[in-house]
């Protein structure tokens, strides 16, 4: 089965090509199909944002489409700053100076802290799919580790008792808000004989 991912990221490419392996299917991005989609992502939730990228990719494919939304959310701020994770960091020069943001935020407050993926399958049944995962755990005092991108290095994931920023990607792949999300889509796609095991 070939699959088209709704992004251009590297890292998530990255994730997405190992956590779909062992399965027959072949993912591609839009750049490797030489596809240009710029979606505006104006929706109110990661379900919406994840269907605006989906239909945006589905114009120019006939091949299956999955696009994803995620984003950080910190308890103690009111799930901020969830649907504007990407758009927050994006005011600051560089990704570690808006993660040090966050952390002088939460000084002395509730640590509690979640990551979400919500999944957008498109053509593969007659109506979108959706599917969604969470990894839960605590936004930390300070950046840690090497690995990862975006805020991994300020969150300690309770399943791994490891932040983020100390899992290889292959660790990570077996905690983080996307593996849980893709774990439904595999299922779903080997239940109903989309796909199968290699």
């Amino acid at each position: 089965m070939d699959l088209i991912i709704a992004t251009n990221n590297e890292h998530k490419l990255e994730e997405y090509r190992a956590l779909f392996q062992g399965y027959d299917i072949k993912i591609y991005s839009p750049n490797d199909l030489h596809l240009k989609f710029q979606p505006i992502e104006n929706g109110k939730t990661y379900q919406a944002n994840s269907l605006i990228k989906a239909k945006a990719l589905q114009k120019l494919t006939k091949l299956p489409v999955l696009a994803d939304d995620s984003g950080f959310e910190i308890k103690a701020l009111d799930g901020f700053p969830g649907l504007y994770s990407n758009r927050y960091a994006k005011k600051f020069k560089s990704q570690a100076e808006a993660n040090l943001s966050l952390v002088e935020k939460t000084k002395n407050l509730d640590k509690d802290a979640r990551f979400i993926c919500a999944i957008t399958l498109l053509n593969i049944e007659e109506e979108p799919l959706f599917f969604v995962g969470i990894a839960k755990g605590l936004i930390l005092d300070k950046p840690v580790g090497e690995e990862g991108f975006g805020y991994d290095p300020i969150f300690y994931s309770s399943d791994a008792n490891k932040p983020f920023g100390e899992l290889t990607l292959d660790e990570k792949n077996h905690y983080s808000h996307r593996y849980h999300a893709v774990k439904e889509v595999i299922k779903y796609l080997l239940e109903n004989n989309f796909i199968k095991a290699l």
